[in-house]
């Protein structure tokens, strides 16, 4: 196992998500974190993350409930951060999930559900990528390559901010980035030795 670093990252606690199963694969991988709502800790970590489960209207209240969603626009530009499943999905502008909804507008593009006729939603199980724009994330991915979905809304966003997609009915973005912000709609920490190299990739980047 990796030694574990001096950098300090901070995964966000706003009251949904899977904290632990994503602690879990950092601490395979030989990182520790701090599982915060702290604005201050979020403020002084080096790499942020945004894990998430649910629904869109939900996690974005729970977000404002914690006093977290300014803090998450100011530090989320200035240092790494990766949103996982919704978590990606709250990088948008906007979610249509039962309701229309703001959310972090880091992001260009907005959310809204899988239109895959003939297909069950939401979308469960292995998918495989194609890769769009190679990143710093995507270092050991090749097309073909597969990862786990669990997700029944999608992102629509220019193709300049997608790194890898899959299909399922329809082109669905994977991977996106704008600068050193990720999001992952699939789970790297359920995704097997791709996953984990995935989240291997950005716990590495560079700090800026």
């Amino acid at each position: 196992m990796a030694e574990k670093t001096e950098q300090k990252i901070a995964m966000i606690d706003y009251g949904a998500g899977n904290l632990f199963s994503v602690n879990n694969a950092l601490e395979k991988l030989g990182f520790s974190c701090e599982i915060t709502h702290d604005s201050d800790v979020i403020r002084g970590a080096d790499k942020l993350i945004l894990p998430g489960v649910g629904a869109i209207p939900d996690s974005m209240r729970m977000l404002h409930g914690r006093g977290l969603v300014d803090v998450i626009r100011e530090e989320a530009v200035k240092k790494p951060f990766l949103g996982i499943c919704v978590g990606m999905q709250l990088l948008f502008e906007k979610g249509y999930e039962f309701e229309e909804t703001d959310c972090l507008g880091l992001i260009d593009g907005y959310v809204d559900i899988i239109e895959a006729p003939g297909l069950k939603v939401p979308h469960i199980g292995w998918s495989d990528l194609a890769v769009v724009n190679p990143c710093e994330l995507t270092k050991a991915v090749k097309d073909g390559d597969r990862v786990y979905f669990v997700h029944s809304y999608k992102a629509n966003t220019g193709e300049e901010n997608i790194s890898l997609q899959t299909i399922y009915g329809q082109v669905i973005p994977a991977l996106v980035r704008k600068g050193t912000i990720f999001g992952t709609q699939f789970h790297p920490e359920k995704s097997g030795p791709l996953g984990l190299s995935i989240i291997k990739s950005f716990l590495e980047m560079a700090n800026a």
